[in-house]
């Protein structure tokens, strides 16, 4: 679609840190993480919302975001992982993604208040090759 950023990822018009490709989906690193590792998977078809997303995709998103839940623990370190999806309200890019955000005990991470943090130069890279190794052991 048109202007639609995450669609401009997926096609290569706008860079991204890519952790994971199907023929169906992508996963790539969040540019404003809550923490570093943070991932959105998305549709490679242009679906604004989970009720939107076909029958056909259902079983594939959500297998690829248990392996992304799984990736954030074997391949950062994490204990655990928040997993959350927006539809319209508070969805900044009205394009379907899912957000896998690594989790530490104590970590600050309360309710609905979600800092943002930035990634040092080269970093993204680092947590992206991470997460891709994780991802390929399983």
């Amino acid at each position: 679609m048109s202007g639609c950023i995450f669609c401009q990822i997926i096609s290569g018009e706008l860079p991204a840190e890519v952790v994971l490709e199907t023929d169906d989906l992508v996963a790539f690193l969040d540019t404003r993480p809550l923490f570093k590792g943070h991932v959105l998977l998305v549709p490679r078809e242009h679906v604004e919302t989970l009720p939107d997303l076909p029958a056909a995709l259902r079983d594939p998103f959500l297998a690829a975001s248990q392996r992304l839940a799984t990736a954030v623990l074997s391949g950062l370190g994490a204990q655990g992982s928040f997993v959350a999806m927006n539809n319209t309200v508070s969805q900044s890019v009205p394009h379907l993604h899912l957000h896998v955000v690594p989790r530490t005990k104590g970590d600050g991470l309360r309710g609905f208040f979600w800092p943002r943090t930035k990634y040092a130069d080269g970093e993204a890279a680092a947590y992206g090759d991470r997460l891709r190794a994780a991802l390929a052991e399983d």
